[in-house]
């Protein structure tokens, strides 16, 4: 389990120097400009993913690497890292990408920017929430084509949202920030989340706990997915799940694209069993399965979720934070613990 804490121990020295910091991908001038001012910085002017042999050599020859979703740091890579790698300052609050038990191991620390995209992911989940019942990515294809004919009593129908079941599976900052907008639209608020959450949490957003998945699953008219892309939770939604919704209902994942079993998925979406889906991730990003774009009803995004200037703005003032803290000798805001500390 990978919690945050200020109980561990302080790090164990102070750099008495501008730390060398590589960040892996293009994080803005307005991040970039302020990290020249404080660290000895190498920056991906490129801005595509590193190669792991990249990746490898930037770790041997830094102090502080600041890695994204995009770069994926195994145990092997840690165990091969320079004795001067003291942290890897995630951009971004998800840290499945990075092996933290053996980071623990090695005493290398890992900090993330958790929080500051919650509102920009809820937002834009609720663009698929109310999309895809309301059919909005094929009636902008339908005037885009110019194959419009005009309004007509039965043209177009969708699903209103009011009365309907929002199924939210993982109910932490992004999945609560989801079920306040949709109460607005009268939505019934159910969640299934790996520990219930206080009552007053509960009435606050008006949710009501399901003990099971599947249980949750069968109930929804509408599912979203706000759950990490731990091993446990490869193909959450499965063939299985899948069946298991109703006649109609729509699936949202705007968290992971490992989360749901891509195949089944377009299988129940071909079927008609599904009504639609809203997707800004997949499981082989930048690859999108062209069955899914050609889809009327599948609003197909390219991982958008957090894209806002003013999160990555923040995102970025958090990196920075936290490698401050830790080159002066002190405990990060930040800091994300793994199982072994």
């Amino acid at each position: 389990m990978v919690t945050t804490s200020t109980s561990a121990s302080a790090p164990e020295k102070r750099i008495n120097r501008k730390p060398r910091v590589v960040v892996t991908r293009r994080l803005g001038p307005w991040v970039e400009d302020r990290m020249t001012e404080l660290f000895d910085v190498r920056t991906n002017a490129s801005d595509m993913p590193l190669t792991r042999d990249q990746l490898l050599e930037a770790m041997q020859d830094c102090d502080v690497l600041v890695p994204t979703v995009t770069d994926s740091i195994d145990g092997e890579m840690i165990l091969q890292a320079g004795e001067d790698l003291g942290l890897i300052a995630n951009f971004g609050a998800g840290t499945e990408h990075i092996d933290l038990d053996a980071a623990a191991q090695a005493k290398i620390m890992v900090t993330n920017t958790p929080g500051v995209f919650t509102d920009d992911t809820a937002d834009l989940t609720m663009a698929g929430i109310i999309g895809v019942p309301r059919r909005i990515r094929e009636g902008v294809q339908l005037i885009r084509s110019g194959e419009w004919t005009g309004w007509a009593p039965t043209a177009m129908l969708g699903r209103k949202l009011g009365g309907k079941t929002l199924g939210i599976v993982g109910m932490g900052r992004i999945g609560q920030a989801v079920a306040h907008r949709a109460r607005a639209f009268g939505l019934e608020i159910a969640y299934h989340n790996r520990k219930r959450l206080p009552e007053a949490i509960e009435r606050m957003v008006a949710a009501s706990w399901v003990e099971s998945i599947d249980e949750l699953v069968a109930q929804a008219d509408i599912l979203t997915l706000h759950c990490p892309a731990t091993p446990g939770n490869h193909h959450l939604i499965d063939e299985r799940r899948l069946s298991l919704m109703k006649q109609g209902a729509s699936l949202i994942n705007t968290a992971r694209g490992d989360l749901v079993d891509e195949e089944a998925l377009i299988t129940a979406l071909e079927s008609g069993h599904l009504a639609g889906a809203g997707l800004d991730v997949y499981p082989d990003e930048p690859n999108v399965d062209e069955r899914l774009i050609r889809h009327p009803n599948v609003m197909t995004l390219p991982h958008i979720g957090s894209a806002t200037r003013e999160g990555r703005e923040d995102s970025g003032h958090k990196v920075i934070a936290n490698i401050r803290m830790w080159a002066d000798g002190h405990r990060p805001p930040d800091q994300v613990l793994s199982g072994l500390s």
